[in-house]
């Protein structure tokens, strides 16, 4: 449950942070670099639930001894 929890915060942290750099960057004329902030934002998101389900099959695999 606890692991649950810190994905949670984790990706909601990230996404105040790519949130806040993309305003600041679209209010000084740098609409490409926002652009570039939101899709690294993504990506960590992305890998951070890649890992998880990674996580999964390892632990299945254990369960079932594959």
């Amino acid at each position: 449950m606890d692991i649950n929890v810190d994905i949670i915060f984790k990706i909601a942290a990230i996404g105040i942070i790519v949130a806040v750099l993309n305003q600041v960057l679209i209010r000084a004329g740098r609409e490409d670099q926002a652009m570039m902030t939101t899709l690294a934002g993504i990506i960590v998101v992305l890998l951070l639930i890649v890992r998880m389900i990674n996580d999964f099959f390892i632990a299945v695999k254990t369960l079932f001894q594959l």
